[in-house]
């Protein structure tokens, strides 16, 4: 699987889990998103080495998709294609923080957030937040037209 993803560099796999029901779902992304016919691609060659090697003894359902708009990012370069979006954070300590990723390092993610002080316009703040105080990320979608 990984020789058909490294083949095209934009592509990234996310995750691989098998579910109790014998459901093996891959998640991919990409840097410019996933196609229709990225997973179809995949999948058929996902389904043929499983096939090769007789990976899998009994029988199972395959599904290779992207993930969906409400999953978390889960890498770095998930967060890295992300940047200019708006996200929200949910801090291990229960606390969470909404702005527009602006950077990403090795280490942390830093996100501009509109800090409205009392009797005051918002304010747009820097905030570094370390990914080791991170639970989940998920972009904010937004339906506004600009």
């Amino acid at each position: 699987m990984e020789a058909k993803i490294a083949g095209r560099e934009d592509l990234f796999l996310v995750g691989v889990r098998m579910y109790p029901n014998n459901r093996l779902e891959v998640l991919i992304d990409g840097d410019h998103g996933v196609s229709i016919d990225d997973c179809v691609d995949i999948s058929r060659y996902i389904g043929h080495c499983l096939e090769e090697e007789d990976a899998i003894a009994q029988a199972y359902r395959l599904e290779v998709s992207s993930p969906g708009v409400d999953s978390p990012l889960t890498s770095i370069r998930q967060y890295r294609k992300n940047i200019g979006r708006d996200v929200k954070i949910t801090l291990h300590d229960g606390g969470t923080k909404t702005g527009s990723l602006a950077e990403v390092s090795d280490d942390a993610v830093t996100i501009l957030e509109k800090v409205k002080e009392k009797g005051k316009k918002a304010v747009e703040h820097r905030s570094e937040i370390p990914f080791a105080h991170i639970k989940t990320t998920k972009v904010l979608i937004s339906f506004k037209l600009k």
